[in-house]
C-alpha cells in the first residue's frame, strides 16, 4: 500500500486491519494477531498551498460568460471559496439546501454532521443567477440535486466537478487546482484574522483538534509575521 498508495491510505488500511484481528482475538478466533509485529507506517504531513484571492480572480475570471456551464462554475467556485467546504458537500447539495432569503446553504457533513453556513452577497448572487439558469431547463424543477451537467437533466456529481475546476485552472494558469485548496485558504484566512478556533471547527465541520492544525498550516509562517508585527514586541522601547 505504501508503494503503490498515499501513506494516509495505508494507515488507513493498517488501522483497519489491526481493529479487525483485535475483534478475532476477542472472539477466540484467532490466538495472536499478525498485526502485533506490523509497524504503523509513517505519514509525512503534505502542506497544501492556500490559493490566494489572486488566484482565485484568475479562475472566476476563466468562468465568465452568459453560457449555463459559465454562470454554474461562477456558483460552484464562489461557494467552495466562500464556506470552506468539503468537495462532497458542495457536490451533493439539494436546491431545497439553498435559502437566497437568508443568504445560506444547508451543508450535510461527514458522519450526519449537518450545519448552515452563511454565504456572502456575490456568492448569493452567482448562485441565483445559476437558479435562473437552471429554471429555463425543462423538467429542471423535477432534478432535486443543485448542480447539473452542462446538457441534459444529469446531476454533475462531485468527481464531475473535479473536471471543470481543473479545466478552469489550466485557464488560469493554477497547477493543481482542486476544491481543498479553498478550505485550507479559508482556514488560512480565519486564522489570519484572528478568528476562534471553536467557530472555525463549527463552520468546516470539523470533530478534531487536530484539524485546525493541519489546515493552513502551509501558511502558518506567514500568520505568525502577521502577529509579530501586530504585537510590536520590542518596539515600544
Amino acid at each position: 500500500m505504501i508503494d503503490t498508495r498515499s501513506a494516509s491510505t495505508a494507515l488507513n488500511k493498517h488501522k483497519g486491519l489491526q481493529q479487525f484481528f483485535r475483534w478475532l482475538l476477542d472472539e477466540d478466533e484467532i490466538t495472536r494477531s499478525p498485526m502485533d509485529r506490523i509497524r504503523q507506517p509513517k505519514t509525512p504531513q503534505k502542506l497544501i498551498p492556500v490559493i490566494r484571492d489572486d488566484d482565485t480572480r484568475r479562475v472566476l475570471d476563466a468562468c465568465r460568460g452568459k453560457g449555463f456551464a459559465s454562470l454554474r462554475n461562477e456558483a460552484i467556485v464562489r461557494l467552495y471559496c466562500n464556506t470552506g467546504a468539503r468537495l462532497s458537500e458542495i457536490g451533493n447539495l439539494l436546491v431545497a439546501d439553498v435559502d437566497l432569503n437568508t443568504e445560506s446553504v444547508h451543508i450535510h457533513g461527514k458522519g450526519a454532521k449537518d450545519r448552515r453556513v452563511r454565504i456572502g452577497p456575490k456568492t448569493s448572487r452567482a448562485v441565483s443567477k445559476y437558479l435562473r439558469a437552471r429554471a429555463k431547463r425543462q423538467g429542471a424543477d423535477e432534478v432535486p440535486e443543485l448542480w447539473l451537467a452542462e446538457r441534459g437533466l444529469n446531476p454533475l456529481r462531485p468527481n464531475g466537478i473535479k473536471i471543470p475546476l481543473k479545466r478552469l485552472g489550466t485557464a488560469a494558469g493554477i497547477d493543481g487546482l482542486h476544491a481543498h485548496r479553498w478550505r485550507h485558504n479559508y482556514a488560512h484566512e480565519w486564522k489570519l484574522a484572528g478568528g476562534d478556533t471553536g467557530d472555525l471547527m463549527l463552520l468546516l465541520g470539523w470533530a478534531s483538534d487536530d484539524m485546525p492544525r493541519h489546515y493552513g498550516a502551509s501558511a502558518a509562517a506567514e500568520r505568525a509575521q502577521e502577529v509579530q508585527v501586530r504585537l510590536g514586541i520590542g518596539e515600544r522601547v
